[in-house]
């Protein structure tokens, strides 16, 4: 699970620059940054891996569509070489190597940035995890910037290879959508897997709750705190595209993106409803608590008022007078234990008719 010191640690880094300075504020990576580009054409398709920034230059100015995606953000120099040419604002840099940025959509004259949360739920750890993606969207280029690699856009890849659906036959602006609509409909497969862990944990706040049952009610509340995080700016930056008067937007893309705009209202509409339930199971198990105290309480109590009478008749034979009648009676000891059942089998009856048993 991502912990919450993650949204704001390593800021202390940037304390006292000047804004637009690019300044990495993730998990530290010894990688290299992979980059690869995707050049294409209704008739045709270049696919290469680039050794340099340097390679994905000449495509700025390339009357054919190019989809440039970098697989790590923590090498600050190529950022800048590609800010440098591709003339992107110095504050646009900076918030494409950080990673807590909030997802956001700014229209500038010759490009559009957008900034998502890509999520993704890790089965083996039983947790979500979370990855930044910034796109850069040109007349006829977009610039993807991952955190790490990923298969998330591969089925993106294959499509333009094969040349199926319009994908090929379509501007930039199409492809900046096919990548966000992927990004989204991959929300409702972490939204599938988290609606499953809460069927499972009701079962258990139900049937037989218990610490650990709190506990994991807990990880899925905070869990549903970053899914939040990631998704309510995600209706802004969608309806700011989709309302966008910006050339690179054609109409015909904007009914897909109004698309996009809906499956997001779906996903914020799932997200409230499982926090709601979290947080009423979270009231039933409190509740199946408490009511299994008061079992235990009214089974204890049952004993003690039992015992009560019992523990008088003790008391009154135990004490060592000499002159008790009783004492010298030959069937005193019978006589006694016949009342001391007579009055468990009377206090029993009595608790059965008033249904306290």
């Amino acid at each position: 699970m991502i912990g919450l010191n993650k949204f704001i640690k390593k800021r202390d880094k940037k304390i006292g620059l000047p804004p637009g300075t690019p300044i990495y504020t993730g998990e530290k990576k010894e990688e290299k940054v992979r980059i690869s580009i995707i050049d294409y054409t209704k008739d045709q398709v270049q696919e290469m891996e680039a050794k340099n920034i340097e390679e994905c230059f000449p495509f700025k100015d390339s009357l054919s569509v190019t989809w440039i995606n970098l697989d790590g953000i923590h090498q600050v120099d190529i950022i800048e070489k590609v800010g440098k040419h591709f003339e992107l604002h110095p504050l646009i840099l900076e918030d494409i190597v950080n990673p807590q940025q909030r997802p956001k959509m700014e229209d500038f004259d010759h490009y559009i940035f957008i900034v998502f949360k890509m999520l993704q739920y890790d089965g083996k750890e039983n947790l979500i995890k979370m990855e930044q993606v910034s796109l850069i969207v040109g007349k006829n280029y977009v610039i993807s910037f991952q955190e790490m690699s990923g298969g998330i856009f591969e089925p993106i890849r294959n499509r333009i290879r094969s040349g199926k659906g319009r994908i090929r036959k379509m501007s930039s602006d199409y492809l900046a959508y096919v990548l966000m609509d992927t990004i989204v409909d991959n929300y409702f497969i972490v939204l599938e897997n988290q609606g499953e862990r809460i069927e499972e944990l009701e079962d258990k706040v139900v049937i037989d709750p218990k610490p650990e049952t709190l506990q994991e009610i807990y990880r899925l509340k905070r869990d549903m705190i970053i899914l939040r995080k990631s998704v309510w700016p995600l209706r802004e930056v969608i309806n700011g595209l989709e309302r966008a008067e910006s050339s690179l937007i054609h109409k015909g893309t904007q009914r897909f993106i109004r698309d996009v705009y809906d499956h997001s209202i779906q996903i914020i509409d799932t997200v409230e409803t499982y926090r709601d339930l979290l947080s009423g199971m979270h009231d039933t198990y409190l509740s199946s608590i408490s009511n299994r105290m008061n079992e235990i309480m009214k089974v204890l109590t049952i004993i003690a008022t039992i015992f009560i009478p019992l523990t008088f008749i003790a008391g009154i034979y135990g004490m060592n007078f000499k002159f008790m009648p009783e004492l010298e009676w030959r069937w005193a000891y019978f006589v006694v234990w016949g009342l001391i059942v007579g009055i468990i089998i009377s206090m029993l009856i009595f608790f059965k008719r008033k249904k306290w048993l």
